[in-house]
């Protein structure tokens, strides 16, 4: 059987000189710059790509084309030093930056979470006298996505709360996933009320309407415009801080639905005030459609994280390369799979060692080789497999 081991696949880069790194003064700020201080034992840094090569491949590109080829090569080149500088990063570098970020954005996070429930507590009260004031269902459709804004923001923050304190007798995973779970929830439960004021709609038109116009009501104008600015600003302020929750995360993928939600309505509202009845129906159709369309594509990316998704490739190439130099005892990597489990991952990996290793050093390596990269962000659970030889059948496999 052909041997198994796995490799990391490095980008293609031209054999040049690198004595230094200058592509400009952001990437000599980066990673790949630091990271010529590291250990490197499979020599990545002659992979790093200098500036001067760029500006000469850049001389043979057609003159039509040559600005967008040069970014397409420097940003292919700035991706790879990038991620060369990662590989290159020890451990427990990565999960003391993971932390200090994670400290230095907690009280942000917390911010965000309860400034956005606070501000959707007020805007759904606005929203909801723009609706009953104005009979509009454009702006039915807007109040009813701002209506359940507050209860998002309640049961996330409840919900997170809540994973961090199951008993881990009772379920030993812990309650991460337990987030997700919640995010689908919600999800269907918009794709619901949506579906309902479609309904709704389609019956609006099907009844017609005597007048051609109905009046503008402004002070409902003015309470939605109040919404969108208010959304749009909290909209940029999550946006700073999604990677570093799962909570932000889904607020900002809710401020980031409503912005369009309540300026399309705007526009249909006085439309239907101004032109004729019936654009403020089919607004509201069209409305409910884009938040069902939107909230279908959140459960789906949900239901992914739920189900096992496999980790990014570069990923996949850090554990194996974090794998492979960790210590001179591990002679190949057999297998390595990353794999979502909610908004964490779970890693499986097979080392293969000498068939004359003791015991309790393969024991003590593997634990030790574990315990590093379950402290990376984002690793929930570590699986550490020795073997002793690479020519069998795969491990952890059913036939079916």
């Amino acid at each position: 059987m052909p041997n198994k081991v796995a490799s990391i696949e490095m980008l293609p880069v031209p054999q040049l000189p690198h004595a230094s790194l200058s592509l400009d003064p952001d990437t000599e700020a980066s990673a790949a710059t630091t990271a010529i201080h590291y250990h490197d034992p499979l020599n990545l840094r002659a992979r790093l790509v200098e500036a001067n090569y760029l500006e000469s491949a850049s001389k043979h590109f057609t003159f039509s084309r040559k600005k967008k080829q040069y970014k397409e090569l420097q940003q292919f080149y700035d991706d790879q030093n990038e991620h060369i500088g990662n590989l290159l990063k020890p451990m427990q570098d990565h999960t003391a930056e993971a932390n200090a970020a994670e400290d230095a954005a907690r009280l942000k996070v917390k911010i965000a979470v309860w400034g956005s429930f606070v501000c959707n507590l007020a805007l759904a009260g606005l929203q909801l006298y723009a609706a009953i004031s104005s009979l509009s269902l454009s702006f039915f459709a807007t109040a009813a996505d701002s209506v359940f804004d507050p209860f998002a923001s309640f049961m996330l923050a409840y919900v997170h709360r809540r994973a961090k304190k199951l008993n881990h007798d009772k379920w030993p995973t812990g309650g991460s996933r337990l987030e997700t779970v919640a995010n689908i929830i919600y999800a269907f439960l918009m794709i619901i009320v949506n579906c309902i004021l479609i309904v709704e709609s389609i019956r609006s038109i099907a009844e017609g309407n005597p007048n051609e116009t109905f009046g503008l009501n402004v002070p409902a104008i003015v309470s939605v415009s109040i919404a969108l600015a208010t959304k749009l600003c909290l909209f940029f302020y999550c946006w700073t801080l999604k990677a570093n929750s799962p909570q932000v995360q889904i607020l900002w993928e809710d401020h980031r639905n409503d912005l369009p939600v309540n300026s399309f309505g705007i526009l249909t509202n006085a439309g239907g005030a101004k032109l004729r009845w019936w654009i403020d129906p089919m607004g509201a159709m069209i409305i409910a459609t884009g938040v069902i369309i939107s909230w279908s594509i959140t459960a789906y990316s949900e239901f992914a994280l739920l189900i096992g998704k496999t980790a990014e490739p570069d990923f996949l190439q850090f554990i194996i390369y974090k794998a492979m130099t960790f210590s001179d005892e591990i002679k190949a990597i057999d297998s390595c799979k990353a794999y979502s489990s909610g908004p964490d991952l779970y890693i499986e990996l097979d080392i293969v060692m000498a068939p004359e290793t003791p015991l309790r050093q393969a024991h003590d390596l593997s634990q030790a080789l574990q315990d590093q990269l379950e402290a990376l962000p984002g690793v929930a659970r570590v699986f550490v497999h020795v073997d002793h030889e690479v020519d069998h059948a795969p491990e952890h496999r059913k036939e079916r």
